[in-house]
């Protein structure tokens, strides 16, 4: 049973402080596909994703929203800034391409599926592959009943020994694909030539390989190396390749999430050159097709992308999402704003999501066997001065606190193989390295 609104919302608030309203946009929008999948075949196809559009500043959580949703789906899920597509004839991207893009995404992921059911099997026959190959029978062993039986015998041990571990360190020689390419063949193309070449180069390099056969070269490594590279060789032997594509093309459509950043570059204003407002617009027309519903031709098949969700952000500080074209902004009913971060919120990303900065400082410098103890009047001088640069400068969000924990535990992460196995970090080690940095504006905008 899929999860419900209130329990993707409290899987989000493990990662993500505050921003309340857009976990629950996205939380609706998550069940709304369940929903869908259980209404009778006829409506089914009739009813469409609430696309949303994020409006708030950068660092607040809009990117971490949407890719811990799709990981809560296990959907396949891309983020594209939309300031990388142009309309045919301006240097950029197509837009199909994040649909391609997508596509190869939930292909990868589908086949790593499929063999992690089958791996089991394929660890079976790699042990027989690497058996022969450290200890090669002789057809004329096996036509004796004697000696066939003493051979099974034999062959019984050595897989003991094998499973053991007790040939990990010998060396064999084993078959490789060949990375170099297909033929030597390659495609190239002018930069920004809009991703048509790329899937062209894909399409016939598989074309020659399926054709000859891929090229493989012989290796020589250790049989512990082995192991791993003849099982997934088999594994991927033993996966119906027809059948993941077929169901990564289904995932696509009816689970994949675009994240299409930056949407509030790509608005156009009274502000902005007559030429800039064209190339704009024609970015904005581009994608209209690809969110309101249209079909891409990728290298695994034919998409529809009426039933994607795409979820757009933009900080919207110049501009607003009524200055985007009409029918664009047709398909985007959902707007919600996000909360800029306060010092209390800073405090709470600090120590409290799974992955909190300070967890993750404190699990590096484990690493080097050092226990890192930040103390709470530590942490929050630390929020307190993110809060205070932010407003100096360019307000970045929770990404500031990155740049002042990396530069107070500077020295402690440089210096930490050779240091004592404790560090304890305090508000009089915070303002020993931030006090004269965050005074001095000029000089806060290059470190912090």
């Amino acid at each position: 049973m899929p999860l419900k609104p209130k329990e993707i919302v409290e899987a989000l608030d493990l990662f993500i402080v505050g921003q309340e309203k857009a976990k629950r946009a996205v939380a609706i929008a998550l069940r709304n596909r369940w929903r869908r999948q259980q209404v009778p075949e006829s409506l089914r196809e009739e009813i469409f994703p609430n696309n949303i559009i994020m409006i708030g500043p950068t660092g607040v959580g809009k990117t971490e929203i949407a890719r811990r949703l799709a990981h809560l789906a296990n959907a396949p899920f891309l983020k594209v800034e939309a300031t990388k597509f142009t309309e045919i004839g301006y240097v950029g991207r197509d837009v199909e391409s994040m649909i391609r893009d997508l596509v190869a995404i939930a292909y990868h992921m589908v086949e790593e599926e499929h063999e992690y059911l089958v791996w089991e099997m394929a660890e079976k026959i790699a042990e027989e592959r690497v058996l022969d190959i450290l200890f090669p029978v002789k057809e004329k062993d096996t036509n004796d009943d004697i000696e066939r039986d003493r051979m099974n015998k034999t062959r019984e041990k050595l897989k003991e020994m094998y499973k053991n571990g007790q040939f990990d360190d010998r060396y064999i020689e084993i078959d490789v694909p060949d990375m170099s390419g297909v033929g030597g063949i390659s495609i190239m193309g002018p930069m920004g030539d809009g991703g048509g070449l790329d899937e062209a180069s894909d399409f016939l390099n598989n074309a020659m390989s399926n054709l000859f056969g891929k090229k493989r070269k012989k290796k020589k490594v250790k049989v512990i190396e082995a192991k791993e590279i003849i099982t997934a060789q088999e594994a991927e032997k033993l996966v119906d390749k027809s059948k993941v594509q077929q169901e990564a093309l289904s995932r696509v459509e009816n689970d994949g999430i675009i994240f299409l950043d930056e949407i509030d570059k790509i608005t156009t204003s009274s502000n902005s050159s007559h030429s800039v407002d064209v190339s704009r617009q024609g970015v904005q027309r581009d994608l209209l097709p690809i969110v309101e519903g249209s079909t891409v031709n990728t290298r695994y098949g034919v998409v529809k992308t009426d039933h994607i969700l795409f979820i757009a952000a933009g900080s919207f500080h110049t501009s607003k999402p009524s200055d985007l074209i009409p029918e664009l902004q047709g398909r985007f009913p959902i707007r919600v704003e996000l909360d800029s971060l306060t010092t209390e919120d800073f405090v709470k990303i600090l120590i409290h999501p799974q992955n909190a900065l300070i967890k993750q400082y404190q699990a590096l410098l484990q690493a080097e066997g050092i226990e890192l103890i930040v103390k709470e009047d530590a942490i929050r001088v630390i929020a307190e001065k993110a809060t205070e640069v932010n407003e100096k400068t360019e307000n970045i969000g929770a990404r500031r606190l990155h740049t002042i924990l990396t530069h107070i535990l500077d020295d402690v992460m440089f210096n930490a193989p050779d240091t004592s196995k404790k560090v304890v970090l305090d508000a009089k080690m915070v303002h020993d390295n931030l006090d004269d940095i965050v005074t001095d504006v000029d000089m806060s905008r290059y470190i912090l």
